[in-house]
């Protein structure tokens, strides 16, 4: 069957050879909206030999403001200006020799949302649900393999599972009952790979969900049936690299549409060239051009025709499914000019959506790098709103797990946050046990479940906007080494005849239950917390195994103590004095119990607390 594939793929460019001229294949974007910010946009036009005819079109409000060709004779670009008052509608986009019409193809352009670009992205008051949408839950088992080339397979832990937009549909109520504000799908694009196609992350078609999650409609229902329940979704955009399935490779638009044509080149992987004011071009370009891996073709942004594809990508998925939010993967890899102008257009069109990306670095000046606000000594002034931090993430559970002893322990916490003078905006850091590219928060500390409450306790609490990764609640481990397809585990009764389920309760251990009941409290709470949301922060040296810092805004102080001691202590509160100031008595948010605050705390061993008053 490999071998059928394998021929199938290799005369694909043979066959598109003998295609009928003229024969248009992708019109991209599908269609647009009136009422944007920008009146223009460009349409990729594919099709055997269409640069050889000229597009014309006769609508009222809009007109072509110029065309554009490539080295490819099968693309044109049409470049049209829509304007302010042009009513919604279907064109007509002919394509003439001459004077005679040769083909022609409708366009739409519908109207936009109402107040579409006031909507509200995510910020510090949102709390974040992570999910693998094939290891989550199967909705539809009929789209499991939906024609595809890669076909499920449940017991291959790098394989298709299954999980769909059907799946995850039916759980949201399950996420808005855990506490959280936003869902954070990994991407839902077409990934019509050979093999390891599971992780999206290798698309093949930059407007289409993959079938075996749904159809793009299912996408936007999704969306819709998440909004309902107050959940807002943020959509995760590859702009680095597409999978070599991707139908591009097979024609592709301009000679230098990917970075080394189909050439595998693999980038250095050297963050520090980004940065580095020493760093040879060769190192930079090897960095920013190489490709993220066999399977996965570098795009060339620099290519003005590529990013203007990128960014109208990126806005058409926002306002066709109304999003709350863009996380942006392998940030640092594409190229820092095209990454600002993608911000700039984003914000341009939805001043209050909010967009992370990913710098996966443990340390907080590489992070810091790349958030707007931040004055680089290089001259480089970046775009983008919010970063990951991955310095927090990578040093939580080494604190917790480590000895009480010089530089160890609870002090690399400590130390990791009083580095958020290198942030322009610490409170828009995006702060996590784990992800789905680390291993499991209960792995990285050795199965001890009360550690892995503490570290929920400071993601939850600490500054910026915590998010979680599905089956964290469910005790999910793994291997304390990275392994992808373990890690990314099913969630327990996403599957019909699983005996333990997560959504329902049943087949769960007294551990399971009594996680879940942390996770529910702690999130739930979290949404009334003035203090957490957009509060200060205050911390105290850790000492004898205890972080105390507090979050507070002038109507609310919650007290948060990290407590990693193998045996009961007591907390002297005097040390405190200075925030605790005339308050005498707290509640303890995750018992609801009365706390003293004129008396030492009495604290059970590994137990944390968060105390409100």
């Amino acid at each position: 069957m490999k071998k059928l594939v394998l021929a199938i793929s290799a005369m694909l460019p043979a066959l598109w050879a003998g295609a009928a001229p003229y024969a248009i294949q992708h019109v991209e974007p599908m269609n647009w909206w009136v009422g944007m910010k920008s009146s223009d946009l460009q349409v990729m036009v594919h099709g055997e030999k269409i640069a050889e005819l000229e597009p014309a079109l006769a609508y009222p409000g809009v007109r072509i403001a110029s065309v554009e060709r490539t080295d490819n004779p099968n693309f044109l670009f049409v470049n049209l200006k829509i304007g302010a008052t042009t009513k919604p509608g279907e064109l007509k986009l002919q394509f003439k020799r001459g004077k005679d019409v040769v083909t022609t193809v409708p366009y739409r352009l519908d109207a936009r949302r109402k107040d579409s670009a006031a909507r509200r992205g995510f910020d510090s008051g949102d709390a974040v649900y992570l999910i693998v949408p094939d290891r989550f839950a199967n909705g539809n088992p009929a789209n499991d393999d939906a024609g595809m080339r890669e076909k499920s397979d449940r017991g291959n832990p790098d394989g298709r599972h299954g999980g769909d937009l059907a799946g995850m549909q039916a759980q949201l109520d399950y996420i808005r009952n855990l506490g959280f504000t936003m869902v954070w799908p990994t991407p839902l694009l077409e990934n019509n790979q050979q093999a390891y196609s599971y992780h999206g992350y290798a698309l093949t078609d930059y407007y289409k969900i993959d079938p075996r999650f749904g159809s793009n409609e299912d996408y936007r229902n999704y969306v819709a049936a998440a909004n309902a329940r107050g959940i807002g979704v943020i959509h995760d955009v590859v702009v680095n690299h597409i999978g070599t399935g991707h139908w591009w490779m097979h024609d592709m638009p301009s000679s230098d549409w990917i970075n080394h044509g189909t050439r595998f080149v693999k980038t250095n992987n050297q963050h520090t060239v980004a940065q580095d004011i020493h760093a040879a071009p060769e190192d930079k370009a090897g960095f920013v051009d190489g490709w993220f891996d066999t399977t996965m073709p570098d795009v060339n942004q620099k290519n003005k025709l590529v990013a203007r594809y990128l960014i109208q990508n990126t806005l058409w998925w926002i306002e066709y499914a109304n999003l709350s939010g863009i996380r942006e993967d392998t940030y640092s890899y594409a190229d820092p000019a095209f990454l600002n102008d993608w911000n700039r257009a984003v914000r341009a069109e939805y001043p209050h959506l909010n967009v992370v990306g990913e710098e996966m670095d443990d340390r907080p000046y590489m992070v810091a790098y790349w958030q707007k606000g931040v004055v680089n000594r290089d001259g480089f002034r970046s775009e983008l709103p919010s970063v990951m931090d991955f310095p927090l993430v990578d040093a939580a559970p080494k604190a917790l797990t480590a000895p009480e002893d010089s530089g160890q322990g609870l002090i690399r916490i400590y130390e990791t946050i009083a580095a958020d003078y290198l942030y322009a905006d610490p409170l828009k850091l995006m702060v996590f046990p784990d992800n789905h590219d680390r291993p499991r928060a209960l792995a990285q500390v050795d199965g001890n479940v009360d550690l892995l409450k503490t570290d929920l306790i400071l993601m939850a609490t600490t500054r910026g906007i915590p998010q979680v990764f599905y089956g964290t609640e469910m005790l999910i481990q793994g291997p304390k080494q990275r392994t992808d397809g373990v890690l990314r585990a099913d969630m327990p009764g996403g599957w019909a005849g699983d005996t333990v389920n997560a959504f329902t309760g049943t087949g769960l251990t007294d551990a399971q239950r009594d996680m879940q009941h942390l996770v529910r409290t702690l999130f739930n709470w979290r949404k009334t917390s003035s203090a957490v949301k957009t509060g200060k922060l205050t911390h105290y040296m850790p000492s004898d195994g205890h972080y105390v810092y507090f979050r507070h805004d002038g109507r609310q102080t919650v007290m948060v103590v990290l407590n990693k001691n193998p045996q009961a202590t007591q907390l002297d509160l005097a040390r405190f004095a200075g925030m605790v100031k005339q308050a005498r008595q707290g509640r303890n948010v995750l018992t609801g119990a009365a706390v003293d605050l004129r008396a030492p705390l009495a604290l059970p061993a590994m137990t944390s607390v968060v105390v409100e008053w």
